[in-house]
C-alpha cells in the first residue's frame, strides 16, 4: 500500500506531526510518499516527489489541515480519483476524518482496510467571454459571486437553466454542492444536505426583499448568474479561497461536474454523528 502525506506548513509548522506519522510507520510494511521538499527538510531518502506524482502513485492522500487544506487538495486532486483521508489540525473539520487525540487508532484502520470511500459531488463554473483561467472552475463547496469591499449592493439576474428565476439586489450569492451546504451557504441561511444527494443549493446573500429562501435544484440543472452592467465590483469566489473580478455583464455558468472528491470514511461515523458534533462545538 502507498500512502502519500501532505501536511499544511502553517499548521504543522514544525512537522512534528508528520514526522510522527513516519516514525509510526517505520516498522510497517506501507510505503509512504511525500513532496520533494518535505522529504528534503526531514531526510527521507529519496522518496520525493512532485504533487501530482503523489497523486497519481498513492492508493490514499493523508491531508494534515483544516478544511481549508481539504478543499484545496480535492480541487488539485480531482482528476487522479485518488482518496483523500484529512486529520485535523484546523478548527471545526467537517471535512477531516480523524482528530491528533485518535489519529493513529484511525491510520490502523486505514491500513487494515476497515474504511468506505464516499464520493462528493463537486461543482464545475466557467466565465463566459473571459481569459483562460476563468473558462473552467472547480470547486467541491461552493461557487459564491459577491459585492467588493467597498461596493454597495449589486445586481444580477439568475436562470435555472433557460428558464429565469430572480432578479436580485443583494450582497452576493452561493451557490454549494451538499458538502458546501455546511459552509457558506449555511451562514446566508441555506439548508444542510446530506452529502448523500446530489443537488446544487442556491442562497443569495442578504438580498434586499421581504422574502429570503434558497432553492434547491438538480444536479442536473444548470445555474446562470447575469451580473448586470451597473455593478462596479464583483468578485467570484472558489470554496472561499481562490477569488476572481468579475466586469460589468459577465456572465456565470455553474453546474455539477464530472469529477467528485473521494473522502476517506471510517465506518462506524456517519455525516449526522460529525454534524451534530461539530455544530455544537461552535
Amino acid at each position: 500500500m502507498k500512502l502519500g502525506v501532505i501536511p499544511n506548513l502553517y499548521k504543522d509548522k514544525d512537522l512534528n506531526i508528520t514526522r510522527s506519522i513516519l516514525y509510526w510507520f517505520a516498522n510497517k510494511d506501507i510505503e509512504l510518499l511525500l513532496e520533494s521538499d518535505i522529504a528534503m527538510k526531514l531526510n527521507y531518502g529519496n522518496n520525493g516527489f512532485s504533487r501530482d506524482e503523489l497523486y497519481s502513485h498513492s492508493d490514499v492522500i493523508i491531508v494534515l489541515g483544516g478544511d481549508g487544506t481539504i478543499l484545496n487538495i480535492a480541487r488539485q486532486s480531482s482528476q487522479f480519483d485518488v482518496p483523500l483521508f484529512g486529520i485535523n489540525l484546523g478548527h471545526l473539520g467537517f471535512l477531516a476524518e480523524a482528530e491528533i487525540s485518535d489519529m493513529y487508532l484511525s491510520l490502523e484502520k486505514i491500513i487494515n482496510g476497515d474504511y468506505i470511500t464516499e464520493k462528493r459531488m463537486m461543482l464545475e463554473a466557467s466565465v463566459d467571454g473571459s481569459e483562460e483561467g476563468l473558462k473552467e472552475l472547480l470547486a467541491l463547496n461552493d461557487i459564491s459571486i459577491t459585492k467588493g469591499m467597498l461596493s454597495r449592493m449589486i445586481t444580477f439576474s439568475v436562470f435555472i437553466n433557460d428558464s429565469f428565476f430572480e432578479l436580485y439586489s443583494a450582497d452576493g450569492i452561493v451557490i454549494s454542492s451538499p458538502t458546501g451546504s455546511t459552509a457558506y451557504s449555511l451562514s446566508a441561511g441555506g439548508p444542510i444536505v446530506s452529502p448523500e444527494l446530489n443537488v446544487l443549493v442556491i442562497t443569495p446573500i442578504c438580498p434586499h426583499t421581504l422574502h429570503n429562501r434558497s432553492i434547491v435544484v438538480s444536479e442536473k440543472d444548470e445555474v446562470r448568474i447575469e451580473i448586470c452592467e451597473e455593478n462596479s465590483e464583483v468578485m467570484l469566489s472558489v470554496d472561499g479561497q481562490d477569488s476572481y473580478r468579475l466586469l460589468p455583464g459577465k456572465v456565470v455558468k455553474v453546474r455539477s461536474s464530472n469529477c467528485v472528491t473521494n473522502l476517506v470514511k471510517l465506518k462506524q461515523r456517519s455525516f449526522f454523528d460529525v454534524l451534530r458534533r461539530k455544530i455544537s462545538e461552535r
